[in-house]
């Protein structure tokens, strides 16, 4: 799973991990414009159901401009794991500069109607050199 996805957090049982590519064929650099695709895996270790209800990105360009980007669910999706499931999704993400990074939190409410923050891990968004 490693070679697959770069990058891991876990909390309260719950995996994330993330996959993350500069798409040059999406990116229109001598307009300023690049472009990554990110794939993300969501794993329920944990003993009981949960729901993803909402999801907090912090997405970083490399001038250190920051932006929040909120909003319901996953790609117009709320998904319910049981235990010892996973949800896979792939999204994007456009920047005006070739570097930046992106991380985050779910909020996923249990079973028991409790609610918890998964961490998202921090990854780099880096444009090759021969991209900038």
């Amino acid at each position: 799973m490693k070679q697959l996805f770069q990058h891991a957090a876990v909390t309260e049982g719950v995996t994330v991990r993330v996959a993350v590519n500069f798409l040059p064929e999406q990116s229109r650099i001598d307009a300023g414009k690049w472009f990554w695709v990110y794939h993300i895996r969501i794993e329920n270790g944990s003993d009981q159901p949960i729901r993803l209800l909402t999801r907090h990105w912090r997405i970083t360009d490399g001038r250190g401009m920051i932006n929040f980007v909120d909003g319901d669910g996953v790609v117009g999706e709320q998904p319910l794991l049981a235990p010892g499931a996973a949800h896979d999704y792939v999204s994007g993400c456009p920047l005006g500069t070739p570097h930046g990074s992106m991380e985050g939190h779910y909020t996923m409410e249990r079973a028991d109607g409790s609610l918890v923050d998964v961490a998202i891990p921090h990854f780099p968004l880096a444009a090759p050199a021969t991209a900038n």
